[in-house]
């Protein structure tokens, strides 16, 4: 039989685990302070852009995306972020009992940004994130619900729903509701709110392939610009 684990070992082994996570949590300490550098969009410019095109295309989905496409393209050098230009690009998500699609317009380490909506309406939980999340409403209303207060929070058309980071709330889309979705902080670590359900429930292999294919191929395409 082999020796016996000496007590001074193990001690030595917890002191070492204890190392490597307290520097892992000063390391995640530092880069959550300097994120901010990486961004490239503000939720501000996002919503201004959101709001023009709500007023050019009124309540007309299928021309609200192109008029946000076409404005980031022209506006953002390919030098500095990547923006995926085909809007066929969609694909089915579901999270936190909400359904609907998804086309990823932009997606890196600290920031995403697609088009999610349904045009039968959907509701769930907004999932705990380590991001901010702006809902910038294109079509059709959204609702939401936060304790203690009872009162039902009502986004339309040019309004922005901004869940911060940490927070909770039950949301309903009503039907034909598409919005403009804007995060910003540690997206890695929101896809496992967004894949879940396809393991637990749904077992769509089939969208959660093409999911993590175009994720994967957008923040490639970022790093490859140096945009983290």
């Amino acid at each position: 039989a082999g020796a016996a684990t000496s007590p001074g070992s193990c001690l030595v082994k917890w002191v070492y685990r204890a190392v490597i996570a307290f520097v892992v949590y000063l390391a995640c300490g530092v880069l959550d302070r300097i994120k901010d550098r990486w961004y490239v969009f503000t939720p501000e410019s996002l919503h201004e852009l959101a709001q023009a095109a709500v007023r050019a295309h009124p309540n007309d989905i299928e021309s609200i995306i192109p008029y946000i496409v076409s404005n980031l393209t022209s506006h953002y050098s390919p030098r500095v972020i990547a923006i995926n230009p085909d809007s066929s690009e969609w694909v089915l998500n579901n999270a936190g009992g909400a359904m609907g699609g998804m086309y990823v317009i932009h997606a890196s380490i600290t920031e995403y940004l697609i088009i999610f909506g349904t045009p039968l309406g959907t509701e769930g939980h907004t999932g705990v994130h380590t991001a901010d999340d702006y809902f910038n409403i294109l079509v059709g209303e959204q609702w939401a619900f936060n304790p203690p207060s009872l009162k039902m929070e009502v986004y339309g058309p040019g309004d922005v729903h901004h869940l911060p980071r940490g927070h909770v709330k039950q949301y309903k889309m009503h039907e034909g509701c598409f919005a403009l979705e804007y995060a910003r902080g540690w997206i890695p670590l929101m896809l496992p709110f967004g894949l879940a359900d396809v393991f637990s429930s749904t077992l769509d292999y089939w969208s959660f392939y093409h999911t993590v294919r175009i994720t994967a191929r957008e923040n490639i395409r970022n790093l490859l610009v140096g945009k983290i």
